[in-house]
């Protein structure tokens, strides 16, 4: 005679033979998918409350299952209750508990649903939070970016293409081109939100249910925006979760791109900042090291989290509808790219907050080695009538003349650059120097200090904090 299936599976009454141990570990999702207790609880609370509602279940079994929740919560928070791999996922260990606690009420509350649409509707709650609270991190980080940009406002530096030296710009400006970058981030969580915030709940397995369920009442307790209007869709569907790993990528992107620079600008034959020593560390051999950790972890984390979204899109592409039991593993990339943006965003706004010294200095000395203000003699010249490419041809002589003296262009005497043009006068030295070259570019969008400290003030007003829909902050 075969022997029975174990009997805490709810699912054991078609099988044969138990589940090995070895299948057990390898299809058990429990070790990471209880951190969604929180909205797994919060989600059945909203279905029991619609099944008592529409007459489904009874009064009395709304009320023990609240009772058994709340007390289930308690054990979970005082760290007293027990998960059990057993049990497959954070949905069976709960209602298991729910069920010792209360009998047969807990069996009921899984009456019209599914896991498959009650884990699509975890995710989606948790990613709701999850974003919520990236935007509130990253309106502190931004704003720390923004004052950091104003104090340094008229601070000069060399602008690079190609790691070249390109043109003078201030630090302040330099920073605030990763505002607008950050800044673009943020309109994406945001846009993300409103696709995640839509209920799943009510699809079951895939064809809805024969009960007579509300499926707006559970939205409007969950303060979801709207329902997945196709069942097999809102089961077996995970692109609301790949947008999110997008957005976080990307982010992760361009923290990189600015972590690159720190790292750079903190080495001495750059020398542009310091970094506090509590963002750094040393060698364990080299005693005068004191290496950028922080900035370089950013931009190797920037490849995990990379990696994350790569996980979705491969996990998504080949899955016929409709649930397929590879979604188990889209929640790991999740939890790891909601993580890892979380975490650098808290350490970045201390960073740029309070961890960053401008050796102002070093980076005025930096403007004199690559001959940054040559563009503005064209300039100066093309307003005198010359056309721009003949100006062009002109500076590119005179830079060379100044290379082979060993001088910057505003060093060369009145008469060696009246040698490359008679309609070159003494007031070209005003537009050679640094500060003629920033104030020449007063537009917006432009590096003169006035515009800067504009372009910041006009950053702090855009920069609203996020504002979740009243349905979402009452929920």
């Amino acid at each position: 005679m075969n022997p029975s299936p174990a009997p805490q599976y709810t699912w054991a009454g078609r099988f044969s033979e138990p589940v090995s141990d070895l299948v057990k570990r390898y299809t058990a999702s429990i070790a990471f998918d209880q951190r969604l207790w929180r909205h797994d609880m919060q989600g059945s609370l909203a279905h029991a409350r619609m099944l008592a509602r529409q007459g489904i279940i009874g009064a009395r079994d709304l009320e023990d299952i609240e009772r058994g929740m709340a007390i289930i919560r308690q054990e979970i928070e005082n760290g007293q209750f027990q998960w059990s791999v057993d049990l497959e996922d954070v949905h069976f260990n709960l209602e298991k508990r729910l069920t010792a606690l209360i009998g047969d009420a807990g069996k009921r509350l899984h009456t019209g649903r599914s896991r498959n649409d009650q884990i699509a509707t975890d995710i989606r709650l948790y990613l709701r939070d999850g974003i919520d609270g990236i935007l509130a991190l990253l309106a502190v980080f931004q704003a720390a970016l923004i004052a950091l940009a104003e104090r340094e406002a008229a601070t000069p530096m060399p602008g690079f293409t190609h790691l070249q030296v390109a043109q003078p710009v201030t630090f302040g400006h330099h920073l605030l081109a990763y505002f607008e970058m950050f800044l673009r981030d943020g309109e994406r969580f945001v846009d993300c939100r409103r696709r995640v915030n839509r209920l799943p709940l009510g699809a079951a397995a895939l064809a809805g249910t024969s009960y007579p369920i509300d499926r707006a009442f559970v939205a409007a307790e969950l303060g979801f925006e709207a329902v997945c209007e196709n069942s097999i869709d809102a089961v077996s569907d995970r692109d609301f979760a790949i947008e999110f790993c997008a957005a976080c990528a990307l982010f992760m992107t361009h923290v990189s791109r600015l972590s690159e620079e720190l790292a750079l600008w903190m080495n001495p034959r750059v020398g542009f900042i310091r970094l506090a020593d509590r963002f750094c560390t040393g060698s364990s051999i080299m005693p005068q090291k004191k290496n950028p950790d922080v900035p370089e972890l950013a931009r190797g984390k920037t490849g995990r989290v990379q990696g994350d979204l790569v996980a979705l899109l491969t996990l998504m592409k080949a899955q016929p509808l409709a649930y397929n039991k590879d979604n188990q593993e889209d929640k790991e990339p999740v939890f790891d790219a909601l993580d890892t943006v979380t975490d650098t965003l808290r350490i970045f706004a201390d960073m740029l907050a309070g961890g960053i010294r401008v050796r102002a200095d070093a980076m005025r000395e930096a403007l004199r080695q690559g001959f940054a203000t040559a563009t503005d003699l064209a300039d100066y010249l093309a307003r005198k009538g010359v056309p721009f490419r003949d100006a062009h041809a002109i500076v590119g002589a005179a830079v060379k003349a100044a290379e082979q003296k060993g001088v910057d262009l505003p060093e060369l005497t009145l008469a060696e650059l009246q040698a490359f043009s008679p309609l070159i006068e003494r007031d070209v030295f005003a537009a050679l120097t640094v500060e003629g070259s920033l104030a020449a570019r007063d537009h917006v969008g432009g590096t003169a200090p006035d515009q800067v400290r504009a372009a910041a003030a006009r950053a702090r007003q855009r920069l609203e904090p996020f504002k979740p829909p009243p349905a979402a902050a009452a929920a």
